[in-house]
């Protein structure tokens, strides 16, 4: 049976201080969740240079460095389905990440994307599925497994027929490297979400999920609407067959994550509402 779990990312700004924080994660429960999945710059104190540049593209980290995690969410009664981290820290220091998700008591260590870095560079995603099959052998001797997230860059193409996510499927070994889809990104892109999920296969570990479309009543100034995230079942996206597809192999987890554009600007109220999708599609 898979999780319902919640992406950390939503809740930085409702996360200020211990109390809070506690309070928020006993909400996530209440509203049908099993699990959290953490993000390695949330729950240790990070750069000021991460911090704005999460804050710049919507997602703000919050001040949970410092908190106690591991007893919050037990106490909450919730797992950790996984661990987000940087590629770069699973390359310096694999220890400390498999100490880290150890403690944290996932087994999985999901690699959430590269920053400034060229997906359109040929010779960069193929040195990035080599990062990766070497990363993901280290860690699966510790039993960790090692996942790859997209966004919408992957899909920049490389060669004419050809994207960067297509060469990651294809340059990495399944033994060390696996998925953690996410639908929204390739949708955004104009790429069928569906269809990567086929292709796939069981390689998808992880699927986080988000509804697409627009929150604008009434009259538009314009015939064209800027489209954004949306509680699931509220947006356009066939989230009913996404969901019946990560389903079929098994998953691991549902996850979901909206970075903005929440009901009442509350995540809490967000989550809350996608809860009754998931409840509907996942029991």
């Amino acid at each position: 049976m898979a999780v319902k779990a919640v992406q950390q990312i939503m809740l930085g700004g409702v996360c200020k201080n211990e109390v809070q924080a506690l309070s928020t994660l006993k909400a996530v429960k209440a509203a049908g969740y099993d699990g959290l999945e953490l993000n390695g710059f949330m729950i240790r104190p990070t750069s000021l240079m991460v911090r704005m540049m999460t804050r710049a593209a919507g997602m703000p980290v919050g001040a949970g460095g410092n908190f106690d995690w591991r007893g919050m969410l037990r106490e909450a009664g919730l797992c950790t389905v996984s661990l987000h981290e940087d590629l770069g820290s699973v390359k310096k220091d694999p220890e400390a990440v498999i100490q880290r998700a150890s403690e944290l008591g996932t087994d999985k260590v999901v690699i959430t994307g590269m920053y400034r870095f060229d997906y359109s560079d040929r010779k960069a995603v193929e040195d990035l599925a080599k990062d990766l099959n070497a990363s993901g052998e280290r860690l699966a001797k510790a039993g960790i497994g090692l996942l790859y997230h997209n966004h919408n860059c992957e899909f920049r193409k490389v060669e004419k027929n050809r994207t960067a996510y297509d060469m990651l499927i294809e340059e990495t070994d399944s033994r060390y490297v696996n998925f953690e889809l996410d639908s929204y990104w390739p949708t955004e892109a104009g790429v069928s979400a569906i269809a990567l999920m086929k292709r796939l296969g069981e390689r998808m570990r992880l699927y986080h999920i988000n509804d697409r479309g627009t929150k604008v009543t009434g009259p538009s100034m314009t015939p064209i609407l800027k489209s954004d995230s949306m509680e699931l079942g509220y947006g356009n996206m066939n989230l009913e067959e996404l969901i019946t597809q990560a389903l079929s192999v098994n998953v691991d987890a549902v996850i979901l994550e909206s970075h903005k554009n929440w009901a009442e600007k509350s995540p809490v109220k967000s989550l809350q509402m996608s809860a009754a999708f998931l409840k509907e599609h996942m029991n």
